[in-house]
């Protein structure tokens, strides 16, 4: 059910793509507090008579039943990261008609969100059935993820035969994802009086040994399906000490694998163990990645009908995203959306007018 609330903001989905985007990015929605854009996004909705609206918790999911022989998937979250302070928001737009708007949200990902409810409500009668879903919990551990909660508790509706995930891409089309895993390294060592460090073991400086190992990593560059993706193994934490007086006796060092698709999360974790021979690692987080799937009918179609007329080229997606939900449900999927990866979290989020225009130009030509 919606959560109640006497404050329930409205979206007007016959609003040109940059004002409905500025107006999506003006509702407030980091990870854990999505309900109002939840109910915003499920009211505008359901006064659309060819939708069938389903809210599960705060993912919000329209369906079109045209009988069509297809079926699609237009996916996107509505969580962002924190805010900065002062806040990043109310959205502004510099620079005129053609400059960028500014704001929490416009790049990662409300820019998309905002072109799957203009298609929403402008497409009747695509010409193949549409299902478009609005997830929460994106940005932070994936046990919270709603599209993962909704492929469990209601896989009927994410059946599809093909999927897009309006990820910010620069509108261009990125194939596929990489997988992702995080260890930790735990360094023992044995806790004296820093003024008799003898006494001790320090498990800190044990700690040069394997982030040594991390400096002199190679890592892959590999072509999977025809896209290139670069690999990554990276320290990207590390803590230990009580006090400024104690020889530490634990360190950890956390290291994150980002992997090519053409590795399963099994083993990756067996590259990872056998990098660090000899230390105690221990799994914290995995998530496979996605094969690219391009060479499967309905991704060429995809491909062929966006990129018409255009010198659209297909790269690797060089992060982890939700199509390796996809493909783990057989699902091929692509990334495509308006906005700058790079741009992602950054505090001057913002995104070219030009590529909302250009992003919903183009999923408007497939699907109309």
């Amino acid at each position: 059910m919606p959560a109640s609330t006497t404050d329930r903001p409205c979206l007007d989905l016959d609003q040109d793509i940059v004002t409905l985007t500025s107006a999506v990015c003006d509702i407030p929605s980091v990870s854990g507090t999505e309900a109002r854009l939840a109910d915003a996004v499920q009211t505008a909705l359901s006064r659309l008579d060819h939708l069938e609206v389903t809210r599960v918790g705060n993912v919000v999911v329209a369906c079109t039943q045209q009988g069509r022989a297809e079926r699609v998937v237009l996916a996107g979250h509505l969580d962002t990261v924190p805010l900065t302070d002062p806040p990043n928001l109310p959205t502004r737009t510099l620079g005129g008609a053609d400059g960028q708007l500014w704001g929490r949200g416009t790049v990662d990902m409300k820019g998309g969100v905002a072109v799957q409810l203009k298609l929403a409500h402008d497409l009747a009668a695509p010409n193949r059935d549409i299902t478009y879903i609005f997830y929460d919990n994106e940005e932070i551990e994936a046990s919270a993820n709603g599209l993962g909660h909704l492929a469990r508790s209601h896989p009927g509706l994410l059946s599809a035969d093909f999927a897009v995930l309006l990820e910010p891409t620069n509108a261009q089309i990125e194939g596929g994802c990489k997988g992702t895993l995080r260890v930790e390294i735990h360094l023992r060592g044995k806790a004296a009086h820093s003024g008799r460090p003898w006494a001790g073991d320090n498990a800190v400086h044990k700690a040069a040994s394997p982030l040594a190992r991390l400096a002199d990593y190679q890592a892959r560059v590999v072509d999977v399906d025809g896209l290139t993706y670069h690999e990554g193994l990276s320290a990207v934490g590390i803590r230990g000490g009580v006090a400024g007086n104690v020889i530490p006796d634990l360190c950890v060092v956390t290291v994150n694998y980002r992997f090519a698709p053409d590795r399963s999360a099994a083993q990756a974790l067996a590259h990872v163990q056998e990098v660090f021979d000899g230390y105690d690692v221990r799994l914290t987080d995995s998530a496979g990645g996605a094969r690219p799937g391009l060479d499967l009918p309905a991704a060429r179609d995809f491909v062929r009908e966006v990129a018409a007329d255009s010198a659209m080229a297909v790269t690797a997606k060089e992060g982890w995203t939700d199509v390796a939900r996809f493909a783990d449900l057989g699902i091929a999927a692509v990334n495509f959306g308006p906005g700058d990866p790079m741009l992602a979290h950054h505090d001057e989020e913002r995104v070219p007018v030009e590529q909302l225009r250009d992003a919903e130009a183009a999923l408007r030509r497939w699907l109309a």
